[in-house]
């Protein structure tokens, strides 16, 4: 990409910021944006006009995709990233499907104890700060991989815009400066990182430019080399020297041996919508059409949104969905997932019984059923649209708000702390208070448990909708409201997506809400029945989405209100 067309991206971006104004959540939602010919919703101006840019210039969906996750990486540093994984979800205008599962691993030397002391007690330290807590990093070769079986534009092409952003800095919004400022303390702890990202000890500034050198020649490389560009040679070799200085375990072995898979959807059905989504060692698709397929039973519609009724209702299907998902999903490759099961109507039937539609259902007596765990907050999603009808979702992580907190020193990225989503101790809860089981213990070269849903809803045989979402634990009950919202509320998407959300993971035996979000009286009800309620002080999720009316040809976006993505088409 050139200076002076990155000079127009540029403005355009800037023409977008003055001209966009954040809605209020639980106020009055924004129209979604209009489009004929493509679309793309991401948590950042400048990485959707990117995308929108590739489509533009002939690309399609996997090509803009790619751009867009690469750019992220640079103008979204808490969660976009080339040192974390994620997931990709395609559904392609002949009709095809498929996934790529780019989650990170456990490295060689990784053991099951790892995070325990000489008594046997959990150091959550150690799994959620530094080095220790760092996985195999696999966004790159997932994005690679997904670009050259499916994508139309060079390397060089996608990651151009990239490089030529963090090498020229791009222009810091207000969360950006927020989140970085927030975690200035945490990031003097490690050389690569004070040295990046500490602003000269000063707090960052709206409006301040944030350039990235050493993450430039990181992404010329993956662009000049593939993947060796990552996993082998001066990068590879500035993760393990980062590795060693901290004490972490991940070796040259690791980053080689490294790679994507491209897996099939998991599939199910909710009122006549096909549900493509995300497969293990992401729980999200499983956990999210076992939760569907138990409300589909219920008029959801009539309830009401918001009701005491129809909140019930939601509440015990995502805690019966959430204790099988804690008993019985992990990396495939490591233990047998009775996927068919969990996703078919007739063990939804035999779960419902549990379900009473006047009282709560204490999660004391909701075991997970009889068969023959949790990320961090800050993930992102993006979604493309293309005027050829694919249609992809990415949900892609580094866990917590930038990660381990180090940033590898020389090629200017964070690590993720994604071993905490491994289950450092069985019976005892991780950092979100959610208890797993042995099928998410730690092994070497095992992928740890996701959250992670990015989904695709198809209508009449053509792609209907795309959503996801960040938020750990909650990703999965955050796209559930938003799918039910749309098909049972009749809401569109920026609706759907703005409205107030609600939350319950099984245990702790808590219904969580966001502030305002429940009427007085819903949550006077909800006492009644017998739920523990508890109001969030801040938010939950940031979804991301897309419908397409195939009857009128125009597409809809939207980026959800309580963060600053933007969605744009043409």
């Amino acid at each position: 990409m050139s200076s002076m067309r990155l000079s127009k991206v540029f403005a355009a971006v800037a023409f977008l910021v003055a001209s966009t104004t954040q809605q209020t959540v639980c106020g009055v939602s924004k129209h979604p944006v209009r489009a004929k010919r493509g679309m793309v919703v991401s948590a950042d101006m400048l990485a959707s006009q990117v995308g929108v840019d590739v489509l533009k210039q002939g690309g399609n969906a996997v090509d803009a995709a790619v751009a867009v996750g690469f750019v992220l990486a640079v103008t979204f540093p808490e969660a976009g990233n080339i040192g974390g994984g994620g997931f990709m979800v395609i559904r392609f205008r002949d009709g095809r499907s498929t996934t790529f599962d780019y989650r990170e691993k456990a490295p060689g030397k990784a053991s099951r104890d790892m995070f325990l002391d000489e008594h046997g007690e959990i150091v959550q330290e150690r799994s959620r700060d530094g080095y220790l807590s760092v996985g195999v990093p696999g966004s790159v070769a997932g994005l690679l991989l997904a670009l050259e079986k499916y994508g139309t534009m060079s390397r060089e092409r996608v990651l151009a815009p990239a490089i030529e952003i963090a090498r020229a800095g791009f222009t810091i919004n207000r969360g950006v400066a927020e989140d970085l400022n927030d975690e200035s303390s945490n990031f003097l702890k490690f050389v690569g990182t004070k040295r990046l990202f500490s602003n000269n000890g000063k707090p960052y500034q709206e409006g301040d430019t944030l350039i990235q050198t050493d993450l430039a020649e990181t992404l010329k490389r993956i662009s000049e080399e593939g993947r060796d560009g990552f996993y082998r040679g001066r990068t590879a070799d500035a993760i393990v020297a980062e590795m060693k200085r901290g004490g972490g375990l991940i070796t040259n072995q690791d980053l080689e041996s490294y790679q994507a898979l491209e897996r099939p959807p998991v599939k199910g059905t909710y009122r006549g919508y096909e549900v493509l989504s995300m497969a293990p060692p992401s729980s999200g698709g499983i956990t999210l059409i076992h939760m569907l397929n138990l409300l589909e039973r219920f008029d959801i519609a009539s309830s009401g949104f918001g009701s005491s009724k129809g909140v019930s209702l939601i509440a015990e299907a995502m805690k019966i969905a959430y204790a099988d998902r804690a008993e019985f999903l992990g990396d495939p490759d490591f233990s047998t997932i009775p996927q068919a099961k969990l996703l078919s109507k007739e063990y939804a039937d035999q779960r419902a019984k549990l379900i009473d539609t006047l009282r709560a259902t204490p999660s004391s007596r909701i075991s997970h059923g009889k068969l023959p765990p949790p990320e961090g907050t800050h993930t992102t999603h993006y979604t493309v649209v293309d005027h050829l009808g694919n249609a992809v979702s990415v949900t892609t992580t580094i866990n917590s708000y930038f990660g381990s907190g180090v940033v590898v020193d020389g090629a200017g990225f964070f690590l993720n702390n994604e071993m905490d989503d491994f289950y450092a101790k069985l019976g005892a809860p991780n950092q979100f208070g959610f208890v797993g089981s042995v099928v998410n213990s730690v092994q070497p070269g095992k992928r740890m448990l996701s959250s992670m849903t990015p989904t695709i809803l198809v209508k009449d045989g053509v792609p209907f909708m795309t959503i996801g979402s960040p938020g750990g634990m909650t990703i999965i009950a955050t796209v559930l409201q938003v799918i039910l919202n749309v098909v049972d509320h009749g809401m569109n998407i920026q609706e759907a997506i703005d409205a107030t959300r609600i939350y319950h993971q099984w245990y702790p035996d808590e219904l969580l809400y966001e502030h305002r979000g429940l009427s007085r009286d819903v949550v006077e009800n909800l006492k009644h029945r017998g739920y523990r309620l508890v109001e969030r002080r801040g938010y939950q999720g940031r979804a991301e989405g897309i419908i397409i009316d195939s009857k009128s040809g125009v597409i809809f976006g939207a980026t959800d209100s309580r963060g600053y993505g933007t969605a744009l088409g043409y």
